[in-house]
């Protein structure tokens, strides 16, 4: 009887469905095992066979650990914010929502078809108000907390109000100091003023990335997408919502070191994080009572300071402009407004003007001139570098470019040529007061560092290059910031049983012209009364980055439908941390350390009970077109998930995703080979099933062949091990070297081929459990005993040995296992054809290698 996948696949979904077969019991005793995906953006497009490589490693692992007596969480669910959705609004006036719930039916549909064994009792979607009344909540709970770096933890704001009415700013290290009485007096302003620069989340002007076309603000990673499809992006100051992620770039880097991740993940983290020790110097500016701040790691090279360079956006930019140099200045500005960080910092060519100005050198207490240059940013240190041209390669360039001096600091290189960057010793390196001359680089850094300290001249700094997080965005299709603007000055947070704080249904979606998201079109939504005060508000009208959703689902996985809290303490320390989490590597830095952040800030606030939410992560590869490129509509290589199953069924495709090669390499999509192991499946359905469609009447209990029994001890053994290690191209190899033997047998015994059938279980799922029914079982194999093997058993009592003659193959011996020398010399020249090639001949040679050749060399 043909196998028949359609229909066998069809069948077993709506019994897993209908019976709740993986649905999660809270209440198990069984150890935990919560295992979860990065889980997708439903797109219009739906999957394509890349897709659910990941999804399809995790079921493997939850089918194999419900067999090995876990109790397995693992749910799904839709980040389903975002500009694609908002965007085709803009383009058709259809609500986001509505082709949201399309592409999630879709996905749900595809991911359904394929037979992942998910708890769909707890699906969420971030756009649903019950889920994102939650995000909104931990906002809140962010926007009302502070970073004590005293106790390096984040706290609630209340104890900081707490310790400014008790004893003012005493045991705080902050600039503006002052007592009790003197915070008692201040307005609510100012004190809702000072409190804000502490906050975790807080609003500031900064440059940002603006699309005029688009109405709103993109996010670095976003903006070459956007600008690949013809968008315009510059860069302007706005009033952005920020979270002070750098508060935590200590402890996010520290906490790294205990997560098994791929080592090039947590290096990206700890690169995107930058973590650099120095000194911040102070350098006058010449003619006006301001100071420009500089960030440098090698302070001990700061007699070879000979220029300095602003970011174009720098504060003090104008203040030292001349007016000579100030349409040169005002027209390079508006140039770097149009380049993205990326293009400013990578342009291989760098490029600048001279403002006219100049600061005082505070070591050489010489005039140095300032430029200003697109490639200073204003997020990386203080947005200004003492430039030494002798030292430093890109300054180097600059210098050479723009007729700069260049003085030797450090000896050791040769500076006519090239920067010299390296350790050496310092010279050319004194004044009056302090010399490093002679010193080493390390005893020079010291020497400086506290020379500038005495004098009031710098401080030894950390420095990161992590930025705080640009957190709003001008957009209707995303959650709603639950802030009120009153009209005091003040902003005020809206109470827990105020939330969800809904959005509102707007009739277009354009941009609202102005710089604000579209919300600003709703009036009557914006516009509030607060009922404490009287006064007159006015709801924020920036939305979220669709990143909020996705820093916490994980956790609201755990208790879904939960309407009093966003996730039951009991079982938050039930099921956390994360035991595996599967994801794209194009999410090893923003999505990680976001949510990485949120859950140090709900660890500190006790909201949570571990330091980390993802203890072991991996990534899957991608799976390229079958041109070996990666699948795009544009190249017409897309591979639909749905054909793939119509024509070969799901257990195939699964199969061969997992077979194609190690699960974290890149790889081409092939047709052959789904065909390949489609192939498999049906020499597997016939050790079986007869032509009648019924158990073949040779699968019986039956001696089983000692070489046959040790093959599937080591299949058992080998599977297992390579699950846990994910190394699931080698476990399929496995099981088809035993279905090859099996296949060549006339005796199928029971005793093997049961087992096999819960080795090929979290593989190829629906024909196993349909073989577990013909094998006479009358429930689903999902929770069935993981096959045991025997160690005992594993050992090979016999081997095939080659006997040559020069090399050449004359005849192969079934042999005892680690039989001595003599006896496999002996049975080589036993054989007739060895003889033969001896004949007449003098061995000049015996080559032995036990298990595996004899070779006799003769002439």
């Amino acid at each position: 009887m043909k196998y028949n996948f359609s229909e066998i696949e069809s069948k077993w979904q709506k019994f897993w469905e209908e019976n709740r077969t993986f649905q999660t019991d809270n209440s198990s005793n069984k150890p935990k095992a919560y295992i979860l995906d990065m889980y997708p953006y439903p797109s219009g497009a739906g999957l394509h066979v890349g897709h659910p490589e990941g999804y399809t490693a995790t079921d493997i692992i939850c089918r194999y650990r419900r067999m090995k007596g876990y109790n397995v969480l693992h749910p799904m669910g839709w980040d389903a914010f975002g500009l694609p959705a908002e965007r085709y609004a803009m383009q058709t006036n259809i609500h986001p929502r509505i082709t949201t719930e399309q592409n999630i039916a879709t996905f749900r549909r595809q991911i359904k078809m394929l037979g992942m064994s998910y708890d769909w009792s707890r699906e969420i979607d971030t756009t649903d108000p019950a889920y994102y009344k939650w995000t909104q909540w931990i906002f809140l709970k962010i926007y009302d907390s502070w970073y004590d770096e005293r106790v390096r933890k984040g706290r609630h704001i209340r104890a900081l109000e707490e310790e400014l009415m008790r004893q003012g700013t005493k045991d705080l290290r902050f600039g503006e100091h002052f007592a009790a009485g003197d915070w008692k007096r201040k307005s609510k302003k100012e004190k809702h003023d000072f409190l804000a620069r502490f906050r975790l989340a807080y609003i500031a002007e900064i440059p940002v990335n603006w699309c005029e076309a688009l109405g709103t603000v993109l996010a670095n990673e976003e903006v070459a997408e956007w600008t690949d499809k013809g968008y315009t992006v510059e860069r302007r100051p706005m009033r952005q919502w920020i979270m002070r992620i750098t508060a935590y770039a200590e402890r996010l880097l520290e906490d790294a070191k205990e997560l098994d991740w791929p080592p090039s993940t947590t290096e990206q983290q700890r690169n995107w994080i930058g973590r650099s020790e120095g000194a911040e110097v102070i350098f006058p500016v010449k003619g006006i009572s301001q100071n420009i701040k500089v960030f440098t790691t090698r302070p001990d090279t700061i007699f070879g300071a000979t220029y300095m360079v602003l970011a174009p956006e720098h504060p003090l930019v104008e203040a030292v402009t001349t007016p000579a140099q100030k349409a040169a200045i005002d027209e390079y500005r508006s140039q770097a407004k149009l380049k993205s960080e990326l293009e400013r910092g990578s342009e291989a060519e760098k490029t600048g003007v001279f403002t006219g100005g100049y600061v005082i050198n505070p070591a050489t207490k010489k005039g140095i001139p300032v430029w200003i240059a697109d490639y200073v940013l204003m997020g990386y240190g203080t947005g200004a570098i003492m430039a030494v041209p002798g030292h430093d390669e890109r300054d180097f360039a600059f210098a050479r470019k723009f007729q700069l001096s260049i003085i030797e600091v450090v000896s050791g290189g040769d500076i006519s040529n090239a920067a010299y960057e390296e350790d050496g010793v310092a010279v050319n390196s004194a004044n009056d007061e302090v010399s490093l001359n002679d010193l080493s680089t390390g005893e020079a850094k010291t020497k400086i560092s506290l020379w500038l300290q005495q004098k009031k001249l710098g401080t030894p700094t950390v420095q990161y290059k992590l930025r705080d997080w640009l957190f709003s965005r001008q957009r209707y299709w995303g959650e709603p910031i639950p802030i009120v603007h009153l009209e005091d000055g003040t902003m005020k947070p809206l109470r827990e049983e105020e939330l969800p704080l809904l959005l509102p249904e707007l009739k277009k979606f354009q941009p609202s012209g102005t710089t604000e998201s579209p919300l600003a079109l709703a009036t009557e939504w914006v516009a509030v009364i607060d009922k404490e005060t009287g006064m007159k508000g006015r709801r924020e009208t920036n939305t979220m980055p669709q990143w909020a959703g996705s820093c916490w689902y994980y956790l609201r996985f755990i208790d879904p439908k939960n309407s009093k809290e966003f996730c039951s303490p009991e079982l938050e320390r039930r099921w956390m941390p994360i035991d595996w989490y599967i994801g794209g590597a194009e999410h090893a830095v923003l999505h990680l350390m976001y949510a990485r952040f949120w859950h140090k800030v709900l660890y500190d606030l006790g909201h949570v009970s571990t330091k980390e939410p993802f203890m072991k992560l991996r990534h899957q590869g991608m799976i390229l077109g079958e041109d070996s490129r990666k699948m795009s509509k544009s190249r017409g290589n897309v591979i639909n998930p749905d054909d793939v199953v119509k024509e070969y069924g799901a257990d195939a495709m699964r199969l061969f995703e997992m077979f194609m090669g190690p699960l974290e390499e890149m790889k081409p999509w092939s047709t052959r080979g789904v065909e390949g192991v489609y192939r498999f499946l049906n020499r597997v359905w016939r050790l079986y099933v007869n032509e009648e469609g019924i158990l073949d009447g040779a699968v019986k209990e039956a001696s089983v062949p000692s070489e046959l029994e040790r093959l599937f001890h080591a299949t058992a053994k080998k599977v297992g091990d390579d699950i846990e290690n994910l190394r699931f191209n080698t476990a399929i190899s496995q099981m088809m070297i035993l279905v090859n033997e099996l296949t060549k047998s006339e005796l199928r015994p029971r005793q093997i081929l049961e087992p096999l059938v819960l080795l090929l279980a979290p593989f190829a799922p629906h024909i196993a459990e349909e073989l577990w029914r013909i094998l006479g079982h009358t429930s689903t194999l999902a929770y069935e005993s993981w096959p045991s093997f025997d160690e005992s058993k594993l050992q090979q009592k016999r081997v095939e040995v080659v006997f040559q003659v020069n090399g050449k193959i004359r005849a192969k011996c079934d042999v005892a296992v680690d039989a001595d020398e003599a006896t496999l010399k002996s049975l080589a020249l036993a054989e007739a054809n060895v003889k033969l090639h001896l004949g007449g001949k003098q061995i000049v040679k015996e080559i032995v290698v036990k298990n595996k050749l004899v070779n006799f060399v003769v002439r």
